[in-house]
């Protein structure tokens, strides 16, 4: 995981409440053993046309697909986001596919958690702030937002500016760039002590007598 401060992007606006991860990363995808490689499928049924057997084609009209979007790092939606089953696969999705940060009013707690540890800020705003935003980006889609994640601070070049929380054990761990694993090597020299420890006093202890 890459540690990430300060982030300044375009923004994708998807003005939808209640988006379900079914809809980030369908069904269908989790069937995969890869943990790489979802990006390509995120909103899947929002960006393309299946309807025809073995042809799969973009749907212009849908936000991703508009080349004015493309490389955008920030994605804004509205309340609820990631609603639906705990799937993880939906976190890697958005990241996999460019995403750093999402900012809405309110997120699923199961996402929030999973999206926390896969690399990409969350950002809680109000829905009044968060609608200014959608509203600026939908109308230029160039207009580039700042995420100071050290400050928990969101602000544009046309005086926006809110303030967020975050926990601070995630906030550090985004900053360091730690996951779950990069916690736990943290403390690699003191697990090898241990498990050096642990094997001398195993293999140094009396043995129990056997009975043939």
């Amino acid at each position: 995981m890459e540690p990430i401060n300060v982030l300044t992007s375009k923004a994708v606006p998807l003005p939808l409440p209640n988006i379900d991860t079914d809809q980030i990363i369908p069904k269908q995808f989790l069937k995969r053993i890869e943990r790489t490689g979802y990006g390509e499928f995120l909103f899947f049924d929002w960006r393309y046309d299946s309807e025809t057997p073995d042809v799969v084609k973009e749907r212009p009209d849908f936000v991703l697909n508009k080349p004015e979007h493309k490389g955008a790092k920030i994605l804004i939606a509205e309340k609820n986001f990631g609603c639906g089953s705990s799937r993880e696969h939906a976190a890697w999705a958005l990241n996999q596919y460019g995403f750093l940060a999402v900012i809405a009013p309110t997120f699923a707690d199961i996402f929030f958690s999973n999206a926390g540890k896969n690399g990409i800020i969350l950002v809680r705003l109000s829905e009044e702030d968060v609608q200014t935003l959608l509203d600026r980006c939908t109308k230029d889609p160039e207009h580039k937002l700042t995420i100071n994640l050290e400050a928990q601070t969101v602000t544009d070049d046309k005086g926006f500016h809110a303030h967020f929380d975050i926990d601070p054990f995630r906030k550090y761990c985004l900053l360091n760039g730690l996951d779950d694993i990069g916690l736990t090597l943290r403390h690699e020299s003191e697990l090898d002590a241990f498990e050096s420890k642990h094997n001398k006093d195993f293999w140094s202890a009396p043995k129990a007598a056997t009975v043939s």
